[in-house]
């Protein structure tokens, strides 16, 4: 049977065999199913039978997530698994992990179905708490976390030693870390008391806050994650419960 005589009502699904995949351009993804050959692709495009989201496409180089829904004329072939977002308050003494031998992890505190398909965008320390956002959309949680993005990173930080007042020119002119050899990109500071400040930084390097205030010898005695680019973590929250993220909240990253 050709294609021109299938019946509109028939349902393919075309399953995204990489989970690693977030999108792939819109003729590739038809020319992986068996009935459609590049030559017929490229007709179906010019004829603007194809739709994404609802929306007909006639670009090949369209991009198709695997979250969007693929129509050829009234039959779908990509039913788009539901985006999910979490925002969690994350507790101490639990593991930004999705599996550990020895200790909970914060994949723990959902009670979701098919929670091993989620990730974390901007993993926590072991006894830093505060804002951890859970996803399966890994474009979304890149625009999050990536330094190209300049989205800010908020924490709340208490040291053992007063904070000085060259502390804040210092982080705003950046570090330099051996380790990665590289200078760390500016950072702002707001001194909320003594030893208590707000600290504001586009970057996730390995324990960057800690090593930060490590250059002047004061140890950070607690973190606490206030905010992740536009997003802020609800205060009715309480440590280890969270909240699927609203409609809004999800469009501003």
């Amino acid at each position: 049977m050709n294609y021109a005589t299938r019946p509109a009502c028939a349902r393919v699904v075309l399953r995204w065999t990489n989970s690693c995949a977030t999108q792939m351009r819109v003729d590739r993804l038809l020319s992986n199913l068996p009935r459609f050959n590049r030559k017929q692709v490229r007709l179906l495009l010019v004829e603007r039978r194809v739709s994404v989201d609802g929306v007909a496409v006639s670009d090949p180089h369209h991009d198709v997530r695997e979250f969007s829904r693929v129509c050829v004329d009234d039959e779908v072939v990509q039913t788009g698994k539901p985006a999910r977002y979490f925002m969690l308050h994350k507790p101490r003494g639990c593991v930004s992990a999705t599996a550990d031998p020895q200790h909970p992890t914060v994949l723990d505190l959902l009670d979701e179905p098919d929670k091993h398909q989620l990730h974390i965008a901007g993993r926590l320390d072991f006894n830093t708490t505060g804002l951890l956002l859970i996803t399966n959309d890994g474009q979304w949680s890149r625009r999050l976390t990536q330094p190209t993005t300049k989205l800010p990173k908020v924490y709340r930080v208490e040291t053992e030693q007063v904070i000085g007042d060259e502390y804040a020119a210092t982080f705003k002119a950046g570090l330099y870390f051996a380790f990665e050899d590289l200078t760390t990109q500016p950072a702002e500071l707001e001194l909320l008391g003594p030893k208590t400040a707000r600290l504001s930084i586009i970057e996730g390097r390995y324990h960057q806050v800690k090593r930060m205030f490590g250059h002047f010898d004061n140890k950070v005695l607690a973190l606490h994650r206030e905010r992740m680019g536009p997003l802020e973590l609800d205060s009715a929250l309480a440590p280890g419960e969270y909240r699927a993220l609203h409609p809004q909240e999800i469009q501003q990253v």
